[in-house]
């Protein structure tokens, strides 16, 4: 399944290794799983989440790498490195990065509601 949960988050998206296969990689941000309900603690997060395996799941679909932004707490401090370093303000956020002149640089970004919109989803995965 295209979804990953092994991408080792360097500290920015300058860093972020591309595919070899692929010019440019996905990455969806999303809150850590509570460790009581082992679900993500954001309900956005949670309501976005069928729609993320759906256009990710295929066999043809590009592979996404899930980035957790931390529980609760680690989440709204202003420091967060997510925040800080990645430009991520709120969950989930799905967001796509390109080799453009020689720089990794995030070329687009979907929010949850633009996540759960089927042919804006379609359309930012191309």
């Amino acid at each position: 399944m295209p979804i990953s949960r092994s991408l080792v988050v360097p500290p920015s998206a300058k860093q972020l290794p591309l595919p070899d296969s692929a010019s440019r990689a996905f990455l969806v941000f999303i809150s850590s799983e509570d460790p009581e309900t082992k679900q993500p603690w954001c309900p956005d997060v949670r309501a976005s989440w069928p729609h993320i395996q759906a256009a990710f799941g295929g066999d043809e679909a590009p592979t996404v790498s899930v980035v957790q932004v931390g529980q609760r707490p680690e989440w709204r401090d202003p420091e967060n490195v997510f925040r800080k370093n990645w430009n991520v303000n709120g969950v989930p956020t799905l967001a796509r990065y390109e080799c453009v002149n020689g720089e990794i640089v995030e070329t687009a970004r979907l929010d949850e509601t633009g996540i759960m919109d089927e042919a804006k989803l379609r359309g930012f995965i191309g």
